[in-house]
């Protein structure tokens, strides 16, 4: 695939070197303020492009749909930000009827612990001396609390377990309640992310942990939905990619 990349950052060298290793090629690079770009707009680059890779900033989102729409473009969208705006860009591409896959998380690994923790959640459910809980770890530099990563984890253990019903994220000064999933986070250090959930009984524990090392992770998955959006039209989620994929 010839291959767009919109934004520059340090996850646009990382999709790059994805792309590469795996036999695509990048024939423009977009970033209005990054060294080593090819241009800093759409509107600046060729049009010739199999597919384009945008994480970027999310007030471009619905001018970046459009020129994929006018170009027959399919896009992957890793920009966060533009929930608003989700309604036009759908619009935008069914009526023009091109591809267009959107997420927040597409991190191979980060997706393989969510499948893997509503099937645990299917699992313990049926048993009741088990008692679920979520802990995660990040570096000192990240802003929220608890990351994007937990709250997904845990809304999708709630779809599944039949036992939990809310999500507690604050320092309980109480006993917590049956229906309670307690996410607790702690931040420190240089760690790029750590996520765990456990099931405990008065006989034993099971943990689920992803951690993660590098931004690779998500790049790759970037470069995997890109290539499963080829040939395809429709407006999609990462949980549609990695859900096919899943499938076998």
């Amino acid at each position: 695939m010839d291959v767009i990349l919109v934004g520059y950052g340090r996850m646009g060298h990382e999709i790059e070197q994805v792309l590469v290793e795996r036999g695509h090629r990048c024939v423009a690079r977009i970033d209005p303020k990054a060294s080593g770009a090819d241009a800093r707009s759409l509107e600046e680059a060729s049009a010739a492009a199999d597919c384009a890779i945008e994480f970027a900033n999310g007030e471009g989102v619905v001018d970046n749909a459009r020129w994929y729409a006018a170009h027959a473009v399919p896009a992957v969208v890793g920009t966060t930000g533009w929930e608003a705006e989700r309604d036009t860009v759908r619009e935008i591409v069914e009526s023009a009827r091109t591809g267009y896959l959107w997420g927040a998380n597409f991190s191979v690994g980060a997706n393989l612990f969510f499948a893997l923790v509503e099937a645990a959640g299917v699992l313990l459910d049926r048993f009741e001396d088990y008692d679920a809980m979520m802990f995660e770890t990040h570096h000192r530099h990240k802003k929220d609390s608890p990351s994007g990563t937990a709250l997904e984890a845990a809304r999708r253990l709630l779809r599944v377990h039949g036992r939990k019903s809310d999500i507690v994220t604050e320092a309980l000064q109480r006993p917590i309640e049956p229906h309670e999933l307690h996410v607790a986070s702690m931040r420190g250090g240089s760690v790029p992310g750590v996520h765990e959930l456990t099931f405990d009984s008065p006989f034993d524990s099971i943990t689920i942990r992803h951690s993660a090392r590098t931004r690779a992770g998500f790049a790759l998955g970037s470069v995997l939905a890109a290539e499963w959006l080829a040939g395809r039209s429709g407006f999609f989620s990462v949980d549609d990619f990695f859900a096919d994929r899943l499938q076998g």
